[in-house]
């Protein structure tokens, strides 16, 4: 495996960044750059990381598969978080990262977006094509027939089973969720599938523990094998289901960039790091190539 110590580390806000960004500006140009973004490009929409500066108030562990097929009461306790936690993820915008991604994608820079996020906001912020790695939470699925329907249609059914249900939202989780107390999950009430009368309900994600689908790795790592520079966008790469896509791209010697807030476990791979939000990089990333205000 071809593995490179990074040509350069950029870390703050100011002028270190709009030195990093213009080593990146020069990286980009040449086009053929896909993009693995991770939570921290949505922070600045209001929803937080796992791992970074706006992930440390989390006080519950994400749901794993195993417990969400094999315990009604996990289920039920899931649901309950994810009502309340909709409201807020329903509700959030795209930031300019998104916008600025897209934008680069507009211009034919950026070839592919691998999303880890489940949030559907590059989409919203104008990019197209999108491959989301973990799914996402607009949709939910019947873990029984399969058949598979939008969140708001969900949200509505859970509303009316649940006229009395009050519980309040302190801070949305990235995976959509917000921590409650046991009993306002007791008080709640889930509903089955109305295709095949009372099969499970799924969001359509995939949870920790469970397997992302073969055929969406796959497309994945032909986009990445096909990159001249993979550029990952807010992600600690501290999950191989991200990482590995920075390990293939070091083995086949495709150059990798990283911004993020903090360090990550892809840090050893890349040819340049920054470490700054998100918000501040990317659109003057895109001032810098000319494509932008």
């Amino acid at each position: 495996m071809a593995v490179r110590g990074c040509l350069a580390r950029v870390v703050g806000q100011h002028g270190g960044v709009s030195e990093g960004t213009s080593t990146l500006a020069k990286l980009l140009t040449a086009g053929d750059v896909v993009v693995l973004s991770g939570a921290g490009i949505s922070t600045e929409s209001g929803i937080p990381d796992y791992r970074g500066p706006s992930g440390a108030s989390r006080r519950h562990s994400p749901m794993t598969y195993q417990a969400f097929i094999g315990d009604p009461a996990a289920r039920r306790r899931y649901w309950a978080r994810s009502y309340v936690g909709w409201r807020a993820m329903s509700r959030a915008t795209p930031n300019s990262g998104h916008h600025a991604v897209a934008r680069l994608q507009q211009r034919g820079l950026v070839t592919g977006i691998v999303t880890q996020n489940v949030d559907g906001l590059h989409q919203a912020g104008g990019a197209r094509a999108v491959v989301e790695l973990h799914g996402n939470l607009h949709h939910v699925v019947c873990l029984n027939c399969g058949d598979s329907s939008s969140r708001e249609e969900l949200d509505r059914r859970l509303t009316q089973v649940n006229p009395q249900f009050g519980a309040q939202a302190t801070a949305v989780n990235p995976d959509g969720d917000v921590d409650l107390r046991d009993e306002e999950v007791d008080a709640f009430q889930v509903v089955g599938c109305r295709t095949c009368d009372g099969g499970v309900l799924k969001p359509d994600v995939v949870f920790f523990g469970e397997t992302v689908p073969a055929e969406r790795v796959r497309e994945c790592f032909a986009l990445v094998e096909r990159a001249r520079l993979l550029l990952v966008l807010g992600s600690s790469l501290t999950v191989l289901s991200g990482r590995r896509f920075v390990l293939r791209a070091a083995k086949l010697d495709i150059p990798v960039a990283i911004v993020n807030q903090g360090p990550t476990r892809g840090d050893t791979y890349a040819t340049l790091t920054i470490d700054a939000p998100l918000g501040t990089v990317l659109p003057e990333l895109v001032r810098l190539i000319g494509h932008g205000p």
